[in-house]
């Protein structure tokens, strides 16, 4: 099995970061300006969509190299990750959810209520710090 590609989680956890700078900027705008701006509200959506995104692909990679086990989801690879000590199983529960928004985002967005997409950005996206922190632990970069 290859070994775990720092530079490439590196550069993914950049992103997250980046992404949940942005995201947070958003939320600055308060909640009558995300519901009442559909470009606000698409680049939150996207922003969120992408952060995940990259979590996942970190996810994957780790799973795989250190864990060596091949997940059969999304949600499944954060869970493998919180049992192998990676991420802790709290966070990894937190992070399986959000997989599973994302999930939502892509596949059935018209259903997805634009208060729930704010609330998880003031909610869970201290989830995605948590995420960056504890993988920095884990790669001995924390």
């Amino acid at each position: 099995m290859p070994e775990i590609d720092a530079d490439l989680v590196s550069r993914r956890l950049a992103e997250i970061k980046l992404l949940a700078e942005e995201l947070k900027e958003i939320l600055d705008m308060g909640l009558e300006k995300f519901l009442s701006d559909s470009y606000v509200r698409d680049a939150a959506k996207y922003r969120l969509l992408v952060a995940i995104e990259a979590a996942i692909a970190i996810c994957n990679h780790i799973a795989v190299r250190a864990a060596k086990e091949v997940p059969g989801s999304y949600s499944d690879c954060f869970i493998i990750l919180g049992k192998s000590g990676v991420i802790s199983e709290e966070l990894a529960k937190k992070l399986a959810e959000m997989a599973k928004f994302r999930n939502m985002l892509v596949h059935v967005y018209w259903k997805i209520d634009d208060r729930k997409v704010y609330d998880i950005i003031g909610k869970d996206l201290s989830d995605l710090d948590r995420f960056i922190d504890e993988v920095r632990a884990y790669l001995g970069h924390g």
